[in-house]
């Protein structure tokens, strides 16, 4: 092989191994943009974004959801974001989840302006997160109110006996696992769990008490856990205006001085899994019974099966089935 051909080899080899670096370098770039664009969707600012109003939405059963609080945060402290337009759209969910959804907005509110806007439904924890806000603009027909705390829990123990299972335990204490669904709840164990319960709702009266500047016991149903629709709730001074996103922008312009005409741009967390037991066991029975994702999301995402998903204190709005 002469050196003339050994040349041209050697050239070849090197084209060949720059497209290589530069083939690389693309799906390196192209990589790092798709990064950033999701980094940009879950919520950052990215490309030095221009100032604007941010939307975040909770909708589904609220649960204390650590991305949904990582988001707040990030939105309390971003240079640009000069204020926030809370969509809410849930019957509620767990008590502890609406009580830290609650502080995390007020840490917003603390910074910058927010406003909720309700939409179809924003009762039990979901009022609660509209409680933190500085303003609530709900629609007419919105269901609204539900204040209140359930605990719930499904008492089988004859279902048991029928079927010839028999449950044995022993306890530290008499009010150990008390309320258990294998055994009929004694009068010790209902009077603790009933003083949890107005506990529990004492704090939530409180909240409406102090946020909204009202007797509770002066609204007509209201310490009794009803629902209002967003007419009612702006008769009682549980909403502050009717009407949609439009009026919630219109607020923030006039009253909170915000730049008018400002672009709303969707904050969004990343989804979390539900981990709770009965959620690791719809995943399993998902699993057995061949469902696909879609199949075992709509589960999570239909209020009254995604409720059941939930365990512990809720506040939560659930309608009757007569």
């Amino acid at each position: 092989m002469t050196l003339e051909t050994e040349a041209l080899l050697d050239r070849r080899r090197l084209r060949r191994s720059l497209s290589l670096w530069r083939v690389l370098a693309v799906i390196a770039g192209v990589a790092a943009l798709g990064a950033l664009a999701v980094k940009g969707g879950a919520g950052s600012a990215a490309f030095g974004e221009k100032k604007h109003i941010a939307r975040m939405t909770i909708e589904g059963v609220i649960t204390e959801n650590r991305d949904q609080l990582r988001l707040l945060d990030k939105l309390a402290r971003s240079k640009s974001v000069d204020a926030v337009i809370l969509y809410i759209n849930s019957p509620g969910g767990t008590t502890a989840g609406g009580e830290a959804l609650y502080e995390a907005i007020r840490a917003v509110s603390a910074k910058k302006p927010v406003v909720a806007q309700f939409g179809t439904i924003a009762t039990s924890a979901a009022y609660i997160c509209g409680l933190a806000t500085d303003q609530i603009v709900a629609r007419g027909n919105t269901i609204t109110g539900s204040v209140g705390v359930i605990f719930q829990w499904a008492e089988v123990s004859e279902l048991l006996a029928k079927v010839g299972v028999k449950m044995n335990e022993i306890k530290s204490g008499n009010l150990k696992a008390v309320p258990s669904m294998f055994a009929p709840l004694d009068q010790a164990g209902r009077e603790t769990t009933e003083r949890m319960v107005r506990e529990s709702m004492g704090w939530f009266r409180g909240l409406v008490a102090d946020r909204r500047k009202l007797d509770t016991a002066a609204v007509p149903g209201l310490e009794q856990g009803r629902v209002f629709s967003g007419r009612e709730a702006l008769t009682l001074k549980l909403v502050d205006q009717i009407g949609g996103e439009a009026e919630a922008q219109r607020w923030l312009e006039t009253e909170k001085k915000i730049t008018a005409g400002l672009k709303i741009v969707d904050w969004k967390p990343k989804a979390e899994e539900n981990w709770g037991v009965l959620g690791m066991l719809g995943r399993i029975a998902g699993a057995l019974l061949g469902l696909n994702d879609g199949a075992v999301k709509f589960l999570n995402d239909d209020p009254r099966l995604s409720a059941l998903l939930i365990d512990g204190m809720v506040s939560v709005w659930q309608p009757a089935e007569k």
